[in-house]
C-alpha cells in the first residue's frame, strides 16, 4: 500500500530512532528485528497519517517525550494488532544470522558483529 504522506526518509528517521530506543533500554536484537517487521508490515496494509507516524512503535508515553496519552498509544496498539491478525512472530534475518553464527567455525567475533551490520 502507498502512503501518501510518508516517504522513505521518514521510515528511515523511525528505524534510527527505534535503534536508539533499543540501545538505550538495553533491548534483545531479536526485539528490534521484530519490530521493525511489525511496523513494515503494518504500513504495507494501512494508510498512516503524517503526525501519526511515530505513534505507531511507541509503547511508553515516556520515550514520546509525552507527545501522546496512554489512550492514543492503546489505541494505535489495537490497530495494529487488529490489522496484523495478532500475527506477531515470524522468521526475522535475526533468526538467520544467528544460525549462520553458530555454523561458522571458528567462532569469530568479528564475523560475528559485521553480520549484523
Amino acid at each position: 500500500m502507498s502512503q501518501p504522506e510518508l516517504n522513505a526518509k521518514m521510515r528511515g528517521i523511525l528505524i534510527d530512532w527505534m535503534i536508539e530506543v533499543h540501545r538505550n533500554f538495553n533491548m534483545m536484537p531479536k526485539s528490534l528485528y521484530l519490530t521493525i517487521n511489525i511496523v513494515d508490515r503494518y504500513l504495507s496494509m494501512r494508510k498512516v497519517a503524517r503526525r501519526e507516524f511515530q505513534l505507531v512503535v511507541n509503547d511508553l508515553i515516556t520515550i514520546s517525550d509525552n507527545a501522546y496519552s496512554g489512550e492514543h498509544i492503546l489505541v494505535m496498539e489495537k490497530a495494529i494488532l487488529g490489522q496484523l491478525g495478532w500475527y506477531l512472530t515470524v522468521p526475522t534475518p535475526y533468526v538467520f544470522l544467528v544460525r549462520y553464527t553458530k555454523a561458522s567455525i571458528p567462532s569469530d567475533d568479528e564475523v560475528h558483529y559485521t553480520e549484523f551490520f
